[in-house]
């Protein structure tokens, strides 16, 4: 007769009161989506309503309830975010919290990969390959066919590895990204997929994996063993998913991988914020979520708890436009503020001049600079407000672009104007001779030796033994600068013949994206239109860079942290007490490439949206009602479609005016004054400068 042995209770293993106050310390939508039962769950979290917040009260609650931490698993897209999260939530409960895995799902995959790569026909202790690693592989690849020979310009090795890390990423074929990014390359269509399949042999072959592979085989792995797919599926009991909208294909694929066993995933995201289609983030994701993961519970955080009202009534209303979104109110406790102001300005002169007055004058009522930011939909943007706030000694720090002084094809151009201005310039000299074909370094110191020698008119050849391979476009640049030197040449009609000169130069030298580069001299080109002489316009460009890094990297104790400008892109996920939304143009925002595109209007609009939740207490959208352009001069703009016929109680129009001399007797009085009688709102512009 078999003996039965009875298992008495294990005291400490019956669940425990929660030592957290989850009700108290939460609202009740946070609450809801940090106590929330196991099973599929989207939470979209709006702007501000405290997501963060609600993910480690969401570790500490799976924890305290009995899920073992090491089988939590937290996908971030930063290791600082996990590593935040964690440090955060075990400082919250206690150390259990701290044993989650947490991490990015590349680091998350390498560690399978590394346990299972036989599996795979890799060796153990393969290679990562960072993206520079990955582009000098192309180069060698490149160079063994020959191609860096080719008689048109073949993409270099960083374009490739973008090209194929955005085809391997989105799951799209070859084709279809050049179409959409690279159509100057379509003629190498099928030599690039060559290429591409050459990488993929040359990476088998040596026993290397770049970042991409890393997800893409982790898929191929459990598709071809189930078993290591269920193996690994059951350690992830709960699976969260910070930033889910902005999740690419292969990560979203992943995300139902490890969810296979248990079914316990959590994504927590906001479809009003993605925003990074370029790389490679599908925002479809975070709507086919509920497909995927059949009975899903949609759960949503609208408490916002960083504007004030009136600003979030201008993002509902924004939002509300998208074609495609999940429905959500933002709303906060807090009452009052003032209405977001839209500021038409005559140009972008003076729409620099109002954003650089109301800094300084913002910065005198308290509010430190660097609580107040300038964003944009593109870094060319900012250059004429970068520009004022040179001139006016205000500091600033730039992210997502390059400052003015810094884009290498705006440095081409100032070299040229800085010979026109001192033929004795050596470094602008070897800049501009660099960039003429059959010419080198120490070429270039030759000729420099002879042209700072000529005293007289240093852009004529003399005769001496010129080599041909170069001596044709020597004269094209000689001529060209002594067309722009002539007296009485206005600056616009001298930059505007050195930009018809450098154009052929710019396609030929930045072929990976000139396109881009083009337009960025259109914006330097109006710039040039509204500046006086030439020597004050190079005065006015001489922003320092190189300084004002350093000063950030040492900064002495009396030295006041600078005013933020950023495109929207690198803005998210920051606030500031004020902020600009400068250039609201249609064909700025929306790019004019998204108009023909609904999905990227779309994303368009989730930039404003982006934007304008930037903002805690004060927003401003500006744009100038008149643009230059070459070839065809002034042009009236139109504001942002996205913005156009938004009720005033949202969006209140302001209009500028210019404060005059002292008013004479008999002049009418101020209240006359455009602007001030017809309900809006005149704020003036007072810097003491002519117009």
């Amino acid at each position: 007769m078999a003996r039965r042995f009875v298992l008495k209770p294990d005291p400490s293993a019956a669940p425990s009161p929660l030592t957290l106050d989850y009700a108290g310390d939460l609202n009740p939508q946070q609450h809801a989506a940090a106590t929330a039962p196991g099973g599929p769950v989207l939470v979209v979290a709006g702007a501000g309503t405290g997501k963060t917040r609600t993910l480690i009260y969401r570790l500490a609650y799976l924890v305290e309830t009995g899920t073992p931490p090491e089988q939590i698993v937290l996908l971030t897209f930063t290791r600082r975010a996990a590593r935040e999260m964690l440090t955060r939530a075990a400082a919250l409960l206690d150390g259990r919290c701290s044993r989650v895995q947490g991490g990015t799902f590349h680091a998350f995959c390498l560690a399978i990969l590394r346990q299972h790569a036989p599996r795979l026909g890799l060796p153990a202790h393969f290679t990562i390959l960072d993206a520079a690693d990955a582009a000098d592989v192309l180069d060698v690849l490149r160079t063994a066919r020959g191609l860096h020979r080719a008689a048109r310009r073949f993409p270099r090795k960083r374009t490739l590895q973008a090209i194929f890390s955005a085809a391997t990423n989105r799951g799209l074929a070859l084709e279809e990204i050049l179409a959409e990014s690279y159509p100057q390359f379509e003629a190498y269509r099928d030599t690039l997929d060559a290429l591409q399949q050459d990488y993929a042999d040359y990476k088998q072959r040596h026993g290397l994996l770049d970042y991409d592979d890393l997800l893409h085989r982790t898929l191929t792995l459990f598709e071809r063993h189930p078993d290591v797919r269920d193996q690994v599926s059951a350690r992830c009991r709960h699976v969260l998913v910070d930033e889910y909208q902005d999740t690419n294909r292969l990560q979203a694929a992943l995300v139902t991988q490890f969810a296979h066993v248990h079914g316990n995933v959590m994504a927590v995201g906001d479809d009003a914020q993605s925003i990074y289609r370029f790389r490679g983030a599908d925002f479809r994701n975070i709507f086919a979520f509920p497909e995927r993961f059949p009975g899903t519970r949609v759960l949503k955080l609208e408490h916002n708890y960083r504007s004030t009202q009136p600003i979030l009534d201008l993002a509902n209303h924004v939002l509300g436009r998208a074609t495609r979104k999940y429905e959500k109110h933002l709303f906060t406790d807090v009452r009052g503020g003032e209405p977001p102001a839209l500021v038409p300005a005559p140009d972008a002169r003076y729409e620099a001049r109002f954003v650089a007055q109301v800094v300084l004058e913002l910065r005198e009522q308290g509010v430190p600079l660097r609580r107040i930011a300038v964003l944009f939909r593109s870094s060319a943007n900012a250059y004429e407000l970068e520009v004022e706030l040179n001139r006016r000694n205000i500091p600033f720090v730039k992210y997502g672009g390059l400052k003015l002084s810094e884009a290498a094809h705006i440095k081409d151009l100032v070299a040229h104007l800085r010979v026109l201005e001192n033929p004795q310039d050596a470094v602008a000299w070897n800049r501009i001779l660099q960039l003429l074909e059959g010419i080198g370094p120490k070429t270039a110191a030759d000729l420099i030796a002879w042209l700072t020698a000529a005293r007289d008119d240093p852009f004529r050849l003399e005769e001496r033994p010129f080599a041909p391979r170069y001596v044709e476009a020597l004269k094209a640049l000689f001529e060209t600068l002594r067309a722009a030197r002539q007296p009485g040449v206005p600056l616009p009609a001298q930059v505007e013949r050195l930009v018809a000169y450098y154009e052929p130069i710019c396609r030929r030298v930045y072929y990976e994206d000139y396109p881009r580069r083009l337009q960025d001299l259109e914006h330097f080109l109006a710039l040039a239109e509204h500046a006086g002489d030439r020597a004050a316009f190079l005065a006015s460009l001489a922003l320092d860079p190189v300084e004002l890094t350093a000063l950030e990297a040492e900064a002495r104790a009396d030295d006041e942290p600078p005013l933020v400008l950023s495109t929207i892109h690198s803005a998210k996920g920051l606030e500031f007490n004020t902020v600009f939304v400068i250039h609201a143009l249609d064909g700025v925002l929306p790019s004019g490439y998204a108009l023909k595109d609904p999905d990227a209007l779309d994303e368009e609009l989730r930039l404003l949206y982006v934007a304008v939740t930037r903002a805690e207490e004060r927003l401003f959208i500006t744009y100038p009602m008149l643009r230059y352009q070459r070839y065809q001069g002034e042009y009236l703009t139109r504001p942002s479609r996205f913005i156009d016929g938004v009720p005033e109680r949202l969006l209140e129009p302001w209009t500028l005016v210019e404060e005059g001399p002292p008013a004479l007797p008999d002049a009418a009085p101020p209240e006359a004054l455009p602007g001030a009688s017809d309900g809006t709102r005149g704020d003036e512009i007072d810097d003491g400068l002519p117009f």
